[in-house]
C-alpha cells in the first residue's frame, strides 16, 4: 500500500481591511553576555599581569610575589620522558578519563600515602587541578544547594559557587587559629542543602596545615551532620610543600571518610610544572568518575598523553623526592627570611606558615599608618565596593614600588570587609625577595607618596 504524502494546507489570505497578526518576537536582551557569565569571578594574580607588563616595558624591575608558581625548572628526568614520548608519537587523542598508565600510578601513589584502597577506575585526569573545582560544583549542586569553602581560600572556590547557582557558605579562617579550623567551626555551616565541603591543606593563601585532632573533629561533624549525598572536596595540591617536620594529612585516611571524599592533586606545585596542566581526582566511586569522564569529553576531549606519561614518571621515579626536597629547602630559607623581615616593618604582622609557599601578613597597622583606611572610605561608592584598604596598598606597592602582591579580597570577597591582609608568594629568588622587603620597608613609611598615588587614580585592580 502506497502512503500518500502529507500536504500542508495553504495559508489563508487575509481579508481586505483586516490587520495581520503580529509575529511573536523575543524580548531583546540589553547585554551581549548571559547573566550567569557576569557572576564568574577570576584570579587577580593573573589580572594584574598587564600592569606588571606595563611597568616592565618602562624598564622597571618588578618583584613578582603575586603568582603561585615555583621558580624552579622542571626536573630533567620528567622533561626527558615527555620528549621521549613525543618522539614515540604519543601525540594523538587518548582516553578522556586519563591514560591507564597514569591512572594506575595515581591509584598506587594515593593508596600508599593515605593508607586507603584506590582503583584506577576511580581516577580521572584533568588539565590541571583547577577544572575539577568547577566541574564538581556543576555535577553535585543544583541551584540553591550549598557549598562550604575556606575563606581566605583559593578564589575559584567562591567564584564557581555563584556561577552554578549554588549558595556560598564561607568558613572564615581566623589568624588567631593559624588560619586553620576544627569541627566546631564547621558545624554551624552544615545544613540539609550542603552538597560540597571544600578542604585545602596545606592552604592557599595562608600556608596553614591541619593536625590529626582537627581532622578527626571535622570528620566527626561531617559524619553526624552532613547529608549522605554531600561530598568532601579535599584539595591537596600542596601536599609535598611542607616545613618544620609537618607531614601531609588527608581526611580520606580517617575511618569512613574515603567513601565521601574527592582527593585532588596534580603536578603544578610539587614538581614545578605549572605549564604541564596535569591534575587528577580520585572519586569515591567508579560511577562518579564516569560522570567526570563525560564532563572531560564535553569540555576538553582529553589531556595530552605525552604530558600524562611525564606525570607518571614524576609520581614514581625515585629522583622526584630529591627535587621536591631541594625545593622545600629553598622555600624554608625564603620563608624564614621573609617572616623575620616583614615583622621588622612597622604595620606588618606575619605568622610562620607550615606549608605551601605563601605568606599572609596582617597589614592593619600599615593601612592605618599610610592612610589607606581613610582613603578607601572617601572613594566613590562604586570604587569602594570593588576594592578594600588592602587593595589600595596592593596597587600602591605595585605602581610606586614595583612589588606585586595580592590583597585579601582576592581570596574570597564575602565577609572580607574590615580584614586587611596581603598574600606574598615566596616562589621567587632570594635576592629578589630581599629587594622586595626593602621596597616594602620604604613604602610603609611613605604616607605622602600614598596620598599622591591615590590622586593619580591608579588604585583599581
Amino acid at each position: 500500500m502506497t502512503t500518500r504524502p502529507t500536504i500542508s494546507p495553504r495559508p489563508r489570505k487575509a481579508k481586505a481591511g483586516s490587520v495581520p497578526a503580529k509575529a511573536t518576537r523575543p524580548t531583546p536582551r540589553a547585554s551581549l553576555f548571559s547573566a550567569r557569565t557576569r557572576l564568574l569571578g577570576s584570579e587577580n594574580a593573573f589580572r594584574i599581569g598587564p600592569h606588571i607588563k606595563t611597568l616592565e616595558d618602562r624598564g622597571l624591575k618588578v618583584i613578582r610575589c603575586n603568582l603561585g608558581e615555583p621558580d624552579f625548572p622542571l626536573a630533567a628526568h620528567i622533561a626527558e620522558e615527555v620528549k621521549r614520548q613525543i618522539d614515540l608519537g604519543l601525540t594523538h587523542y587518548c582516553d578522556p578519563q586519563g591514560i591507564p598508565q597514569l591512572r594506575e600510578a595515581v591509584a598506587r601513589t594515593v593508596a600508599r600515602r593515605r593508607g586507603i584502597d584506590v582503583t584506577p577506575d576511580r581516577v580521572v585526569v584533568f588539565p590541571g587541578a583547577k577544572p575539577p573545582i568547577g566541574l564538581a560544583q556543576q555535577a553535585y549542586c543544583d541551584p540553591g544547594d550549598e557549598v562550604i569553602y575556606p575563606s581566605p581560600g583559593f578564589p575559584i572556590y567562591e567564584s564557581f559557587t555563584t556561577y552554578v547557582g549554588a549558595r556560598p557558605r564561607p568558613l572564615h579562617l581566623r589568624e588567631e587559629s593559624d588560619f586553620s579550623f576544627s569541627g566546631r567551626d564547621l558545624a554551624p555551616l552544615i545544613s540539609r542543602r550542603t552538597r560540597i565541603i571544600i578542604l585545602n591543606f596545606p592552604s592557599n593563601p595562608t600556608g596553614s596545615v591541619v593536625t590529626r585532632e582537627q581532622l578527626e573533629s571535622i570528620a566527626d561533624v561531617i559524619q553526624h551532620k552532613a547529608p549522605a549525598q554531600a561530598r568532601i572536596y579535599s584539595d591537596e595540591i600542596y601536599e609535598d610543600i611542607l616545613y618544620d617536620g609537618n607531614r601531609h594529612l588527608s581526611i580520606a585516611s580517617l575511618p569512613g571518610m574515603a567513601q565521601r571524599t574527592i582527593i585532588v592533586s596534580g603536578v603544578s606545585k610539587s614538581y614545578s610544572w605549572t605549564g604541564g596542566r596535569v591534575g587528577w581526582a580520585v572519586f569515591p566511586t567508579a560511577e562518579e568518575a564516569t560522570v567526570f569522564k563525560n564532563l572531560n569529553i564535553n569540555y576538553f576531549s582529553c589531556i595530552p598523553a605525552y604530558n600524562q606519561m611525564g606525570a607518571r614518571i614524576a609520581l614514581e621515579s625515585p629522583l622526584s623526592q630529591g627535587s621536591i626536597a631541594r625545593m622545600c629547602e629553598a622555600f624554608t630559607e625564603r620563608r624564614d627570611l621573609m617572616v623575620a623581615g616583614l615583622n621588622a616593618i612597622p604595620g606588618f604582622r606575619c605568622s610562620k606558615p607550615g606549608g605551601a609557599f605563601y605568606l599572609f601578613p596582617n597589614i592593619s597597622g600599615l593601612c592605618k599608618n599610610i592612610g589607606a583606611i581613610d582613603a578607601h572610605r572617601r572613594l566613590p561608592a562604586a570604587d569602594r565596593g570593588r576594592s578594600s584598604p588592602s587593595t589600595l596598598v596592593q596597587m600602591f606597592l605595585l605602581w610606586r614600588y614595583q612589588v606585586a602582591t595580592m590583597d585579601r579580597r582576592s581570596f574570597g570577597r564575602i565577609g572580607s570587609d574590615g580584614l586587611h591582609y596581603l598574600r606574598l608568594s615566596i616562589a621567587t629568588g632570594l635576592d629578589d625577595l630581599k629587594t622586595g622587603l626593602e621596597r616594602m620597608r620604604v613604602a610603609a613609611g611613605d604616607r605622602d607618596g600614598f596620598q599622591e598615588f591615590m590622586k593619580e587614580g591608579k588604585y583599581a585592580c
